[in-house]
């Protein structure tokens, strides 16, 4: 017989989960890493000799992707993938980045598609479902982490002067500043380690005393706090 079992500490656990999980995704695609310094495309001279700068925008770069304007396009701001291919990425460290970032990822994705259904399934192969994501989450946190630590190293990369100035260097972003996609990676990363440890909460509230009871009441719907 099949028991829906619905705790607190289960729910929560897997709201976080899923947010972990949709937060570093987004992460991943957005081009809003590196947001490069000020520019005026559009700069216009005029008879007495001044310039009428054109309105200021800062183009951003992402792990594979960019946004910026294109000198046929007057207005708006154009995104778009800058690698088309997996070599075409800015830098070795980068691209190291994109597979430890995409491993995390896939694992993280995999455990909130599971964790849907711990309402109904508690263990696999006789081991707890919240330990076994609980290990999992702990695995892509170390993925998420080396692959945060490898990317500014990418810094000095040719693309990246090209946004950052020439000062630009590993570990040094030069004239550019953080974008939100970073500061979200950082923390869908600390999330997962946060849900890393939850998971043994969730298992203990899902295997306590007061559920073992309301099963052997025949109940197969079981609500607690």
């Amino acid at each position: 017989m099949c028991h829906v079992i619905v705790t607190c500490r289960s729910m929560l656990w897997t709201l976080l989960s899923i947010v972990a999980a949709f937060g570093e995704l987004i992460a991943f695609m957005s081009t809003d890493w590196l947001v490069g310094y000020p520019r005026t495309p559009d700069t216009v001279f005029d008879p007495h000799g001044t310039t009428a700068a054109g309105e200021a925008y800062r183009p951003t770069l992402g792990l594979y992707g960019r946004c910026t304007k294109l000198p046929h396009i007057q207005r708006g701001i154009h995104c778009g993938p800058y690698a088309f291919e997996f070599t075409d990425i800015a830098s070795g460290f980068w691209q190291a980045t994109s597979i430890f970032l995409a491993a995390g990822i896939l694992l993280l994705c995999a455990v909130a598609f599971i964790s849907v259904f711990t309402m109904c399934f508690q263990s696999i192969m006789k081991k707890s479902i919240f330990n076994v994501c609980g290990l999992l989450q702990g695995i892509a946190g170390l993925f998420l982490i080396l692959g945060l630590m490898l990317y500014p190293a990418g810094w000095g990369s040719d693309k990246v002067q090209l946004y950052c100035g020439p000062d630009a260097a590993p570990y040094r972003a030069g004239l550019c500043s953080m974008g939100w996609a970073f500061y979200t990676a950082m923390g869908g990363t600390m999330l997962t380690f946060i849900c890393a440890v939850f998971s043994a909460q969730a298992e203990i509230a899902t295997s306590s005393d007061k559920v073992q009871e309301e099963i052997e009441e025949g109940k197969s719907l079981i609500c607690l706090l």
